[in-house]
């Protein structure tokens, strides 16, 4: 069975009013701001689909018969749909974040539970027992950090920066580049308070935009400088000079692993994520931040900025990007005039999202039109379906 879905948008403060509307033609009536599209069964936002004439929650129609609709083997080894697919418009940077591997979010949900934490309290650490490994595809230049630099990078920018109170703990990682003195550096900038936490906001901010003495530690300096406007005295603000600032070009993918410190701060782009909402965070925000439990949940592993790209995977007008997780796999299908017919086998319960052109989805006497940001879900029990027209789509799959 095919379905057309109906999808909840999240109006978080730091999205876009503007992009949704101009690359989909979502409407925006209240001129409210459209952070996110949410596709798929989450409790926070499920998207529905219309079964007998009447909308149904996709959640409700894969608990009628999980086996049917996600496929055996997604349905024994998960038990609903595991992933998450959205649409993202950030028009102003996103929180740091960390995400937990799963083994530690299991404990942590189980240990807040037992601790009688609230399910939506705001020093709740944990929301769910699940990872949350991500990839982002640009559909716009998509401004981001994502991994810890090179630790010699980084004691590089701190030096730059002026931060003379900082400068015997730089010294000291500049020394020691190593993991473990990398994880107390983190930690000392993040537990910074008081007097001393605005003394050196103010240091590394005066005369920022004048910082640098490359291109790579320019672009840091002006990061730290944007990030100001929106978070002003924030411990963030060091972020730049930690983690690797990357700009996607529209078409290109990274993938954000666990444990791994990384934030969105400008552009729209497809989401796809492992079915959870577990958020740690390391600055750029008024939430709860809780410095331990992200130590703990955190790899202080550098990764250099030539290798934070996914590198696609072409097979005719079928493009993937390689994932490490089994809990999602993304396909970018693009039809054409000279091949506008394309046979797709299924094996999982999917997910179509038509990102521009006009595409029909036919299967077993069903066919679905989609224009530029329609989605469709598609049952495991489906076996194939066939795409005609012209357009650009994802396909989520397992």
């Amino acid at each position: 069975m095919l379905y057309s879905l109906q999808n909840p948008i999240q109006n978080y403060a730091w999205g876009s009013t503007t992009s949704l509307t101009e690359l989909f033609g979502i409407a925006n009536d209240q001129n409210e701001p459209q952070a996110e599209v949410w596709m798929g069964a989450h409790p926070n936002g499920c998207s529905l689909v219309k079964k007998d004439g009447s909308l149904v929650l996709l959640s409700e129609l894969i608990a009628q018969a999980p086996e049917q609709v996600l496929g055996e083997r997604i349905s024994q080894t998960f038990g609903e749909l595991p992933y998450l697919l959205k649409l993202l418009a950030a028009d102003k940077p996103l929180s740091i974040q960390v995400h937990p591997e799963k083994s530690k979010a299991a404990a942590g949900f189980e240990r807040e539970n037992a601790q009688g934490i609230p399910a939506n309290a705001g020093n709740r650490n944990y929301r769910d027992a699940n990872h949350k490994p991500e990839l982002v595809y640009a559909l716009t230049p998509y401004l981001a950090m994502n991994a810890f630099r090179p630790m010699d990078e980084i004691a590089d920018l701190f030096e730059q920066s002026g931060c003379t109170l900082l400068a015997e703990q730089v010294a000291v990682l500049k020394a020691c580049q190593d993991s473990d003195h990398l994880c107390d550096f983190f930690r000392f900038i993040l537990t910074l308070d008081g007097e001393q936490k605005q003394d050196a906001v103010n240091q590394l901010l005066d005369n920022v935009s004048g910082k640098g003495e490359n291109d790579v530690a320019r672009r840091a300096f002006s990061t730290v400088a944007m990030l100001a406007e929106e978070y002003p005295g924030d411990i963030g603000l060091f972020s730049p000079l930690f983690l690797n600032v990357i700009e996607l070009a529209p078409g290109e993918a990274m993938f954000l692993d666990a444990e791994t410190p990384h934030a969105y701060l400008k552009g729209t782009g497809v989401e796809i994520m492992a079915n959870s909402d577990n958020v740690l965070r390391a600055g750029l925000t008024p939430k709860h931040m809780d410095v331990e439990e992200l130590v703990a949940n955190t790899r202080f592993v550098p990764v250099p900025a030539a290798e934070l790209l996914t590198q696609p995977v072409h097979n005719g007008i079928v493009c993937n990007f390689p994932v490490p997780v089994n809990d999602f796999r993304i396909d970018i299908i693009t039809m054409t005039e000279q091949v506008n017919v394309h046979d797709q086998p299924v094996s999982s319960a999917e997910i179509l999202l038509c990102l521009d052109g006009a595409v029909t989805v036919q299967a077993d006497g069903q066919q679905i039109a989609l224009g530029a940001g329609e989605s469709a879900f598609v049952e495991a029990c489906t076996n194939a379906y066939q795409l005609h027209g012209c357009g650009r789509l994802v396909r989520i799959s397992v």
